[in-house]
């Protein structure tokens, strides 16, 4: 026998795959819910937490929930996202701080060295679709910062290597925040540490991007007998 909560969510499910719910349509209140379908506010809002881990809904603070509108999918490849869409805007917040924690070591300075992080928030429309903290050694932050994930600065010491992990897990309450997803919901996280030709880590960026609509994807060049990559 399923329990109240897969009962509730299947049926709103229903309404949403039929289109009786659409797009971008605010649900009912949760008191509303709940005084419909008899059941507690707590019952009404596991249910919701269940079709907002599969992405059917999203919950924006103060607002209440809504289904959710069909998202462009991304693929990162090669340090790059795609696709971008022409109404792409990114939101830049700089904050000075010391280095300490896993920072130290992904940046490789000592502890409580002087860094410039910039949060970037990605939007295609009003829709954040990313989010990425760089950070930059103070010495090596430029005066204007316009750091957009994932194009590296335009001036400075000249990149020599770029390093990168790519992993799933769940979201930061903050991140699931920002990106208005669920905190059940897996994302992709992604770190990027660039050098520069003496061997300096000019750069660490962490990226976060929601599990449902994106993509890694990754090409390997063999060479062939003369020496040089095959396609």
């Amino acid at each position: 026998m399923r329990s109240l909560r897969h009962t509730i969510a299947d049926d709103l499910r229903t309404q949403i795959t039929t289109g009786r719910l659409k797009p971008g349509e605010r649900l009912p209140s949760e008191p509303q819910l709940a005084a419909r379908y008899h059941v507690s506010t707590a019952t009404l809002r596991n249910a919701l937490a269940l079709l907002q881990a599969e992405g059917l809904i999203e919950k924006i603070h103060g607002k209440g929930n809504f289904v959710r509108r069909l998202r462009r999918r991304l693929t990162y490849e090669g340090g790059t996202l795609t696709p971008i869409a022409p109404t792409l805007h990114v939101t830049v917040r700089t904050t000075e701080l010391q280095a300490q924690g896993p920072l130290t070591t992904l940046l490789k300075v000592p502890s409580q060295a002087l860094l410039t992080e910039y949060l970037c928030v990605n939007h295609v429309g009003e829709a954040p679709h990313s989010v990425a903290r760089i950070y930059v050694p103070r010495d090596l932050a430029p005066a204007e910062p316009l750091y957009r994930w994932p194009k590296p600065p335009e001036a400075g010491p000249q990149l020599a290597e770029i390093r990168e992990k790519i992993s799933a897990r769940l979201p930061t309450p903050e991140e699931a925040s920002t990106l208005r997803i669920s905190t059940a919901l897996a994302v992709l996280a992604i770190t990027r540490v660039s050098a520069d030709t003496a061997g300096r880590v000019i750069e660490a960026a962490l990226l976060v991007l929601p599990g449902d609509r994106a993509d890694a994807r990754f090409t390997t060049h063999h060479a062939t007998k003369d020496g040089r990559a095959g396609g």
